[in-house]
């Protein structure tokens, strides 16, 4: 169980929210080649085996919903707002909370084919009129080729071009290796087992599974990984998705090209015809985009689908269809990048220019061959987008289909490729000149630095029997606390893909427990012994294991409430006193974002803050070190942060050492 939890948290998107129209594979005519070259791999059990018998998301039940909440406020209120918060909770709980659970109740037990949260949730993210860059799109970097060799531009740009065809020829045949969590791969990830499992029905497979310790995962997302596009509409934007899209979107120097990377039989083109395209793309002489349609992309999402609207009435229908149901977006970055910080910069926002922010996921290339994916986050959460990187990363490294020194095929590519001509009235432009302008007025706010603690990490945190991500987050609450002396907000991302149309739930680490450890270590330093201060990480590991447990199986409040509150929106009621108690609008401040990510795939990941005075926080626990990549605007000194969480992690590791702690 306590690998699953693991995975759920790295699983979990940052802001999650989609909803999920069924778990639909859209389905494509394909010849009868079935060669490695067309394939990731060509699984026995079909793809989407166990969605039917995924168990359905719960609804907590309302008496523990608003404990849980008063336990997360405790540690963030003094004593006479608590006891304001606790009188108006337990109200709520009593009288119009009842209600509407009893209403929500009846309304899931009326859709069955989804989650409680799912169609709120989608609604709350398409609504969002902010800017999807630092708002909403992360990013997460692809490792190195450990062939040095392999990260030349346009070797690696091709070979994740094929990659990322094959990943989706081998999801839409059904081929894909169902996403399956196994606590005991002896049992579970064997071919005999495997061999039985398929002949399950599907409206019992997850049985199966369950009875060898396995956990399916929800992929209804998956489909919207390719072809698919946000659409920005006036107050509500809407996703789309054409799967007879046959093409790749390249962006380069601002100019837009597309070329079809599937032919008429359904097939990846020959991958050096595709190396022939891109290296065409590289050679062009075009200068830099004079009017960058893409920064349009960055804009308010009221402004651009005005603009868009004028675009297509301009005649330009044709070109903004072929964005839109691109099977995804190449960027084709002129720089090299300089250290981490610049890959961190450039492929969360870039100089916004050269992304299209509103296709389902970009790969970004750099000149030195540095790679990323960039992904719109409406459309689902970080499940499958982490596979999706796996499994390139993974495939683009073990079975490259270009080589340094293949040579391309010669064919005319200048016919093959096609560079998107506009046609842009004055309004357009101006908008266009407004949007960068904007765009880099909200970019040049934005800091980021990161550090790697290399005195410890998972292995030493085991042995010391705590959770490593309990003990990174102890640290953001510490470092807070020295930095600035509060304990504020903090929103942990957990997936809940467990369950059939789940998203996410929230972990609060901000409690009791770590708010007295961390007064401990930072303000009283002398006063506790070693051994007390190793029964308060205890204590503080042992809490966050629970809240975890319980926002990975459905069982924590944040979705509960949202969803109360918006059944009560939808029918028109008044805004029950809850939610607009100032303690509710300032716990949903979240200003810690925290998210953790580790993969061999990725070595960097990273988002904006949520709030104008937060810190964006991504991080990772490895075997022997722990990473933070953090972001933050003005408000904060992510620098002196960074510096204060560095301390902690030495305080905290002093003391697993049976050593005390020094100023």
């Amino acid at each position: 169980m306590a690998l699953l939890l693991s995975v759920l948290r790295t699983a979990g998107g940052r802001v999650p929210g989609a909803r999920v129209p069924g778990a639909r594979v859209p389905s494509r005519r394909y010849s009868s080649r079935t060669s490695s070259s067309q394939f990731l791999h060509e699984s026995v059990v079909p793809t989407m085996h166990y969605q039917k018998s995924l168990p359905r998301l719960p609804i907590p039940k309302l008496e523990e919903t608003i404990p849980r909440y008063l336990a997360a406020q405790r540690p963030l209120l003094d004593d006479d707002h608590f006891r304001t918060t606790q009188t108006i909770a337990l109200d709520f709980q009593n009288g119009v909370g009842k209600q509407l659970h009893q209403a929500l109740v009846a309304q899931d037990q009326n859709n069955k084919q989804t989650s409680y949260i799912s169609d709120p949730w989608f609604d709350m993210y398409l609504s969002a009129r902010d800017s999807v860059v630092l708002n909403f799109n992360p990013f997460m970097s692809f490792t190195p080729d450990p062939k040095k060799e392999y990260d030349d531009q346009l070797v690696r740009s091709t070979n994740m071009v094929c990659s990322a065809v094959r990943f989706m020829k081998t999801l839409q045949a059904g081929l894909l290796e169902p996403e399956v969590f196994h606590l005991n791969p002896a049992k579970s990830n064997t071919d005999t087992f495997k061999n039985l499992i398929r002949w399950v029905p599907s409206s019992l497979s997850w049985y199966g599974a369950y009875a060898v310790n396995a956990y399916p995962l929800d992929m209804s997302q998956y489909f919207r990984l390719f072809n698919s596009t946000r659409i920005p509409k006036r107050g509500k934007d809407v996703l789309f998705t054409d799967e007879k899209g046959q093409h790749v979107l390249v962006l380069r120097k601002g100019n837009l090209y597309v070329f079809n990377v599937v032919n008429r039989d359904g097939n990846l083109v020959e991958p050096a015809e595709i190396q022939s395209h891109l290296k065409y793309i590289l050679s062009d002489s075009a200068p830099k985009a004079a009017h960058p349609l893409g920064v349009l992309t960055s804009e308010n999402r009221d402004v651009w689908a005005g603009l868009r609207d004028r675009l297509v009435a301009a005649g330009n229908a044709e070109n903004v269809h072929l964005i839109d149901s691109a099977l995804f977006c190449l960027c084709l970055d002129d720089e090299s990048m300089r250290d981490h910080i610049h890959i961190s910069h450039n492929m969360l926002h870039g100089d916004g220019c050269n992304r299209w922010y509103d296709k389902s996921f970009s790969i970004i290339v750099t000149k030195d061959g540095q790679a990323a994916i960039n992904f719109e986050h409406s459309w689902g959460d970080g499940v499958a987008v982490l596979r999706f990187q796996n499994e390139i990363f993974r495939d683009t490294t073990e079975q490259p289909l270009v080589h340094p020194g293949s040579a391309a095929l010669a064919v005319d590519s200048a016919s093959a490729v096609r560079r998107l001509t506009f046609n842009l009235d004055s309004e357009l432009q101006n908008g266009i000149k407004k949007a960068k302008e904007n765009f880099d007025s909200a970019v040049s706010r934005l800091t980021i630095d990161a550090i790697e603690f290399k005195k410890g990490g998972k292995e030493q945190l085991k042995k010391s029997k705590l959770s490593p991500d309990a003990v990174a987050q102890l640290a953001f609450q510490m470092g807070f606390l020295r930095q600035y002396g509060q304990t504020v907000a903090t929103y942990e991302s957990c997936s809940t893909a467990a369950f059939k149309h789940g998203r996410t739930e929230t972990i609060r680490p901000a409690t009791v427990h770590t708010k007295r450890c961390s007064q401990a270590f930072v303000h009283q330093p002398g006063k506790h012994s070693v051994e007390q201060l190793r029964a308060m990480l205890a204590d503080c590991s042992q809490y966050h294991g629970q809240l975890t447990r319980e926002a990975a199986m459905g069982q924590g409040f944040d979705r509960h409430l949202f969803a109360l509150r918006y059944l009560a929106e939808t029918a028109g009621q008044a805004v029950p006193d809850l939610y607009t108690d100032a303690a509710y609008a300032a716990i949903n401040h979240n200003i810690l974002s925290t998210s953790t990510l580790t993969s061999p795939a990725v070595t960097l990941g990273g988002f904006a803050p949520v709030v104008p005075d937060g810190f964006g926080i991504g991080y990772g626990v490895h075997d022997d070190w722990i990473g933070c990549n953090v972001s933050s605007y003005p408000a904060r000194n992510v620098h002196e942060f960074l510096q204060c969480v560095h301390k902690s992690l030495e305080d905290i590791f002093s003391v697993l050492e049976g050593k005390p702690i020094t100023d």
